[in-house]
């Protein structure tokens, strides 16, 4: 009969400790053989903005869209003219209709529409209306609806907005 092997524990705790280095390294995260191939040689990307209403926008410094690769993020738009003024006051699908056309016009420009949009975001101060006019919505999105989230606030920007909405766009490629 053989006799068991036996190693004297000190002998053990050097052997261990001398492998910890070996076992972290392999722990480590590799990077894989295909990342970084497919940026090789591509050139960076570079934010495009979009100003929806450029005098408005730069009055109270934020752009309202942003493009970076195939990628379009919108900014909340509310229910205002031109000149920032509210339009629609206490009339809630107004709005909501005002903010998608401001939303349209913001995907036209990039050659989108709102089968392109992947995510929408909506705030708004009274959820129960938001809730009743929601159906609108599927006049907005014909083939699929977005994900995202409904968010109830205390308060917009400005106190006669009930609504406000951000949408994130996947661009089709050119």
């Amino acid at each position: 009969m053989h006799q068991p092997l036996h190693i004297p524990g000190k002998f053990l705790v050097i052997a261990m400790i001398a492998l910890i280095p070996f076992t972290i390294s392999s722990c480590e995260q590799q990077p894989s053989k295909t990342e970084g191939a497919s940026t090789k040689g591509a050139k960076s990307e570079k934010p495009e903005y979009f100003l929806l209403r450029a005098e408005l926008e730069k009055k109270y410094g934020y752009t309202q869209a942003v493009k970076v690769g195939n990628i379009v993020k919108v900014g909340g738009v509310i229910s205002i003219d031109d000149n920032g003024s509210p339009m629609a006051k206490n009339d809630y699908q107004q709005q909501m209709k005002n903010c998608y056309a401001s939303l349209e016009k913001v995907l036209k420009h990039y050659g989108a529409g709102f089968d392109d949009v992947i995510l929408e975001n909506i705030y708004t101060t009274s959820m129960a209306e938001l809730q009743k006019n929601a159906s609108y919505r599927q006049q907005i999105y014909t083939r699929h609806f977005p994900t995202g989230s409904w968010i109830g606030v205390k308060e917009l920007g400005m106190p006669e907005t009930m609504i406000e909405i951000e949408i994130e766009a996947l661009i089709p490629n050119e």
